[in-house]
Formats: structure tokens, sequence, C-alpha cells
């Protein structure tokens, strides 16, 4: 059985105009309200590309699943990104465990959809205020795809509730982290089709592995 480990990337550190690291440049409690509407040399993601590679190929490589690109796989999404550029499917061979969709983005940037409903963007944002930076968001991009995959992913819908959808990542050191949403995020004939699956919660298993892993 061979572990995700996210491979070798060398890159020089990526600095804002005025030579700050991203990731350490919020000095203030609340950050200049023009940094919202400014993304500044978002190239400083595209590392972010090849963990989704890697990612996909560990997939691949130790667990029995199938993997698909295909244009159309964008359409797993719920938000499909406008510069999606490649989709990549990968479904384990257990129906109990959740299918994962990868859609790398010219951003650049990697959205991960996994199960029925959770959908996730890498970075989130990328504006100047989020200083986000890509180690940090690669570091959340894999914790999320090894929850899925180590049976740590969990859906709910609960039609009555203020946020009636809601899902959780566990990690297998314990750690991890849950949402809630809205209705109205989601097209309502979907969640007609999958809320009475994930009423009270679904918890969807591990992924088998391939044999001799």
């Amino acid at each position: 059985m061979s572990e995700y480990v996210r491979p070798a990337i060398a890159v020089p550190p990526f600095l804002d105009d005025e030579g700050r690291p991203y990731g350490g440049r919020r000095t203030h409690v609340s950050p200049p309200q023009d940094w919202y509407s400014v993304i500044s040399h978002p190239e400083r993601f595209a590392p972010l590309l090849t963990v989704g590679d890697a990612l996909i190929a560990w997939l691949v490589d130790e667990f029995d699943a199938a993997v698909e690109e295909a244009p159309d796989a964008v359409g797993d999404l719920l938000h499909p990104p406008t510069d999606a550029v490649r989709a990549v499917r990968v479904s384990p061979s257990a129906e109990t465990a959740a299918p994962l969709t990868f859609v790398f983005t010219s951003f650049p940037g990697v959205v991960v959809h996994a199960g029925f409903l959770f959908e996730d963007r890498y970075p989130s944002c990328g504006c100047d205020a989020c200083d986000e930076e890509w180690e940090s968001t690669a570091t959340e991009l894999e914790r999320a795809v090894g929850s899925v995959v180590g049976g740590g992913f969990s859906e709910a819908f609960a039609p009555d509730a203020e946020l009636p959808v809601s899902f959780r990542l566990v990690r297998p050191d314990g750690g991890g982290r849950s949402g809630t949403s809205r209705a109205d995020s989601y097209p309502a004939e979907l969640l007609a089709r999958v809320g009475p699956l994930l009423t009270p919660r679904r918890v969807w298993s591990a992924w088998p592995r391939r044999r001799g892993t």
C-alpha cells in the first residue's frame, strides 16, 4: 500500500509587487477594501495543477477505480467554471464510495466535486484580500481528497433546516472540516432526486484498494 506523497515542485517564491510573500501580507485586522476586487499574480496557483494530476495518478494506481478524462465531465459540477480546460472523473468500483471529479481551470486552479453535492474550489477565491498561496491551498485539496477516499466523507439533507445541506470531511488523524448551505444554492430537481438519499445522513465508504496494494 502506497500513501499519497506530494511531488517535488520547484518554484521560486511568489511575491507581490512590493516584494512580500503571499500568505503573509495581511498586516491589518481587515485588508484594504480595494484588495477584494484585485487578483494579482494568479500564476502563483499554477502548482495546484501539478498537485491535481498527482492526486489523480495516485487514485488510479492505488484504488480499484476507473478514470475518464472527457469534456462532458465538467457537467458533474453544480457550478461549472467558465474557464475549464480539463475534466477528469475518477469512479471507485464500490457504489457505496463517492466518485470524484477534478476540473482544471485556466485561472489556474482545480475544482473538485465529490458524492452528490460537495464541491470546492482551490483556491477558494484568489483575490488579494484572501491572500492565499499555493502550498496551504494544496494541503486543503489533498486533505479533502484523502478524506473522501478514506471513508471520512458524509453528506446530509435536512429539508426543514434553515441551512439544510451539510457535509463533513474527517481525516484519519481526526481533523477535518464541515459546512452547511442554503437549499437555493442547488438545483431544485437535484435536491428532489438526491435529498432522500442524504436523509438523515449518508456516510460514503472508503474506496477499495487494488489487489496487492
